[in-house]
């Protein structure tokens, strides 16, 4: 436990300067001829090329998304689109320079972890540095590789890329345009394992845009668990993050997809998910949104086939004043007998604001269909905010659809008791909030529930006092 503690104090610290070499061709301005040039410098094959130029062009058409706030910078002209570093892809934890290893230790990636993984896949600013795929990943035939890599050698990509994802608003269709690097995963059929696997995305850089994009694709009656791990010292200049992840789950398919975003107080962290699923298959996201300036994360799940089922997980904090959190999901119920249900929590301190922003929408011959919502958040101040903006669309009327809500200030009651028991007030802040976010930290494996919760400890002891 303590080891788990010094190294969420490693995330946590943002005064130390770990510097990294990037190459000089960094590629700014937001034009046709740069997605071009970036296509061309990946050796990309001729339909990702037309796929980034259409999807550059439908962004030109559409408007910035009416629910961001209009104080956050999206200027693109304001950030670098890509970013190289000047380093070689390697393969093994011994190959890392040493300063790029010392950079690893900083951002929390401890030998421990290392260790368990199955397989993992590392992205710096724009593109992969690292990969490392596990004999028993292999001998179980599954696929594991940086995206870049990927879209070269498999064709079938065609068919999923920018597939599922919501392209009809501008961020999710800017991404389309100039992504680089990210993760691509093949479970074969049959195929079930437990092991995680993770993909670790890095911002090293001031005022770049990391774009990486990842798909899981777990064919019929696989499993597979996946961890997304998102970091960054606190950088000069604001850096965006702007991801997309797609996730493809077969008849009786299975995924687990987690994610532990903590990023650096000024990143703007733009995430688009979104699965579907087939007969009988279950997709499960978890988030635990710490880091970041501003955020908004909709995880979202396309129920597709008769009998699936999809749980939406969300933590989201801010504990700074100015911070604008938004952590939701959207469940759009197409087939009969499908199940849904999304927990979000939310906590907000020092003058952040939290909200929930989420979709539970029920086609018309979806029969049967259950979701459940719960939204809960925890204001533990006066000068902090929180917001819900949930939306029902029921078009079936076998369909049954529960909505549950609350907000509530730190009780003082209870703080008042911790306190008669010896503990110190911030010692009982902590508490009181672990436990009202353990209905999230618990479904997330030991090391990353525990890295969570000091996480989470270490930014509750900014607070001041309640009373």
């Amino acid at each position: 436990m303590e080891e788990s503690k010094n190294i969420t104090q490693l995330i946590s610290r943002e005064d130390d300067d770990i510097s990294l070499e990037f190459d000089k061709e960094i590629k700014s301005e937001l034009t046709r001829s740069t997605i071009e040039e970036i296509s061309k410098s990946k050796k990309e094959p001729d339909w990702m090329l037309k796929l980034r130029i259409k999807y550059f062009e439908k962004a030109m058409k559409l408007p910035k998304s009416n629910w961001i706030p209009n104080n956050i910078d999206l200027d693109l002209s304001n950030f670098d689109i890509y970013s190289k570093p000047k380093l070689d892809h390697i393969s093994s934890w011994e190959e890392l320079p040493a300063s790029l290893k010392k950079y690893y230790e900083y951002l929390g990636i401890p030998e421990s972890e290392r260790n368990i993984l199955a397989g993992a896949v590392s992205i710096l600013d724009s593109e992969s540095i690292y990969s490392k795929v596990g004999e028993e990943l292999k001998k179980r035939g599954i696929i594991m590789m940086p995206m870049d890599e990927a879209v070269k050698k498999y064709d079938i990509l065609k068919d999923y890329f920018m597939n599922v994802l919501d392209s009809e608003y501008q961020i999710a269709a800017l991404h389309g345009a100039i992504w680089s690097g990210g993760v691509f995963v093949y479970v074969p059929k049959g195929v079930r394992f437990q092991t995680p696997i993770e993909g670790i995305f890095i911002i090293g850089s001031d005022k770049v845009i990391q774009a990486e994009h990842t798909i899981i694709i777990a064919d019929e009656g696989s499993s597979i668990n996946y961890i997304e791990g998102c970091f960054a010292p606190r950088l000069n200049a604001t850096a965006m993050h702007n991801g997309g992840v797609e996730v493809y789950v077969k008849n009786h398919a299975s995924v687990k997809y987690v994610t532990i975003q903590n990023w650096s107080k000024n990143v703007i962290n733009l995430s688009n998910k979104r699965g579907i699923t087939g007969e009988n298959a279950n997709l499960e996201w978890v988030e635990g949104s710490v880091g970041s300036k501003h955020t908004f994360s909709y995880p979202s799940t396309i129920l597709d086939g008769e009998n699936s089922s999809s749980t939406s997980l969300l933590l989201t904090i801010a504990g700074e004043e100015g911070d604008w959190k938004e952590g939701g999901s959207k469940m759009i119920h197409k087939a009969p007998y499908t199940k849904s249900k999304i927990v979000s929590k939310s906590v907000s301190f020092n003058g952040g604001n939290v909200s929930y922003r989420g979709l539970v929408k029920v086609n018309k011959g979806a029969l049967n269909s259950k979701a459940y919502v719960k939204c809960d958040s925890l204001i533990l101040d006066d000068k902090s905010k929180a917001y819900t903006f949930p939306q029902n669309q029921v078009l079936e009327e076998s369909a049954e659809v529960a909505h549950e809500a609350f907000t509530t200030k730190m009780s003082l009651d209870q703080l008042f008791y911790l306190e008669n028991r010896g503990f110190k007030e911030k010692e009982g802040i902590s508490l009181l909030v672990l436990g009202f976010m353990d209905e999230i930290t618990k479904e997330l494996p030991f090391q990353y529930a525990t890295m969570l919760n000091n996480l989470m400890t270490l930014e509750l002891d900014k607070i001041g006092a309640l009373a």
